[in-house]
């Protein structure tokens, strides 16, 4: 058994340096490039290293490879055969051709080998025009693979976006929570100081105490918050046991967002522009048109079958055909036409036909959720940005008071509870105001995923979209 183990060592040693599990990822060799992860970037990488896109590629393949299936029937067929038999005849058969034999001079053998060999070549040359519509389906077939590659990685893009959005949210908390414990870090000084002096009360350091505490538990959430999120978004980029590496840092949220180009735009322009743009949509189209296709493959059983047929056949006893007085040859065209087959030619059209009527319907139905999407996202997007403008507004005016409150409180004209209520406005507010950075991101993400733009930006870093 050692020598099968050497044997196999080797071969096993291949496969995994073959398997796409062996080794380091393409997202993790894209990610140990990579210092400070922006939106954009994580997009590129996802697109070109996520295993669902290598998956929709493979589909585009094999696509490929039935199209050349379709393609192939119109050549001639060429097939060689070769036969060798082994004859014994019954006891009562050989003694009547012994006799027979014997009386004509010659030797007869109870048990021969026969060998046969042959070169047959056919050639379909009319199939009631069923090539030509098979073909054409190949074609449409390829294309709408092609198409629900391009959906992948419109729905993956944004995907990205939402993963990473609510990453740089839950980032955005982690630092409300290090500035306001630093804050009551600060104060807890201060008010033990004035304590030690005797001139502020025990239940201020207490108080502020448990504050402290209160921001080191929300600390620990946002934390936990922080990595499920990228456990989501490494995932996505394609990251071997859905790690980042832990040099990666995120970029901190965007405190002024460009504003969306696509919302000036009207909602009926932007919906035509989607019908023409989004890959969902033409994949369907394309199935729709495979199905006329399909309609004319059922109808070809309608027509005769013309085929050219040629072959050349050798024969001899007890040793393989080698001479040219072993071989014969026969060439002619066959024509066959089924005449009645049940019903079955007229449930093949039937069934074509409601194919069609399927196509067209899921075409209809996709249009009327493209038309919905849109105007949905704008609506969105318009929510978002006047909400976005508040909360600017809002922390603006909760970062004067609590400034207010802390120097009234130092000098002795505020009570505690007073500070402790102007900084929690400005916690809860400064949460509202990332929350709303985020809302508005996504709503401008989930606008250029609805219009079929989403994937624009790449069209001009074309490693981002290539084959893996």
């Amino acid at each position: 058994m050692k020598w099968l183990n050497l044997l196999l060592a080797p071969l096993a040693l291949c496969v995994l340096h073959l398997s796409p599990a062996y080794g380091q990822t393409k997202g993790q060799e894209l990610l140990d490039q990579v210092q400070v992860l922006d939106l954009h970037t994580a997009q590129c990488i996802a697109l070109s290293a996520s295993p669902g896109i290598s998956a929709a590629q493979e589909r585009v393949a094999q696509a490929q490879a039935r199209l050349r299936q379709a393609v192939a029937t119109w050549w001639p067929s060429l097939d060689l055969s070769a036969g060798g038999m082994h004859q014994r005849l019954s006891d009562t058969s050989y003694a009547l051709n012994r006799r027979i034999a014997t009386a004509t001079g010659q030797n007869l053998d109870q048990s021969s080998m026969h060998y046969s060999t042959g070169l047959q070549a056919t050639w379909l040359l009319f199939d009631g025009f069923y090539r030509s519509f098979n073909e054409k389906r190949a074609q449409l077939a390829q294309q709408a693979e092609e198409e629900g590659l391009n959906d992948s990685r419109r729905l993956l893009a944004a995907a990205v976006a939402q993963v990473f959005l609510q990453a740089q949210l839950a980032q955005t908390h982690i630092d409300i929570d290090h500035a306001n414990r630093t804050f009551y870090t600060r104060l807890l000084d201060n008010a033990q100081r004035r304590y030690e002096v005797g001139v502020g009360p025990w239940g201020d350091v207490l108080n502020i105490q448990v504050q402290l505490n209160n921001v080191k538990a929300s600390l620990l959430v946002h934390q936990r918050e922080l990595q499920a999120a990228e456990y989501g978004l490494a995932a996505l980029l394609g990251s071997s046991e859905a790690l980042l590496p832990p040099h990666v840092r995120l970029t901190p949220l965007a405190k002024n967002p460009e504003r969306a180009s696509l919302h000036a735009m009207q909602a009926q322009q932007l919906i035509e522009e989607a019908y023409a743009l989004r890959p969902d949509v033409r994949r369907i189209e394309h199935r729709l048109q495979e199905a006329e296709a399909l309609a004319g493959m059922a109808k070809a059983s309608l027509y005769p079958r013309v085929q050219l047929a040629g072959a050349l056949e050798g024969k001899r006893e007890d040793d393989l055909p080698v001479e040219n007085a072993d071989y014969g040859n026969s060439i002619g065209v066959n024509m066959s036409w089924n005449l009645y087959a049940g019903g079955a030619d007229k449930a093949r059209m039937a069934e074509a036909g409601h194919a069609r009527l399927e196509a067209a319907y899921s075409l209809a139905a996709l249009r009327n959720q493209v038309a919905s999407e849109i105007r949905t996202s704008l609506a969105q997007l318009a929510e978002a940005e006047q909400q976005l403008r508040l909360q600017q507004d809002t922390v603006k005016l909760v970062e004067k008071s609590r400034q207010l409150a802390e120097n009234a409180y130092i000098a002795g004209e505020y009570a505690l509870i007073q500070l402790n209520e102007a900084q929690r406005d400005l916690t809860t507010n400064s949460s509202r105001l990332a929350q709303a950075l985020v809302s508005y991101q996504s709503a401008q993400q989930q606008l250029l995923e609805a219009s079929g733009r989403i994937l624009e930006s790449f069209q001009a870093q074309p490693h981002c979209l290539q084959d893996q």
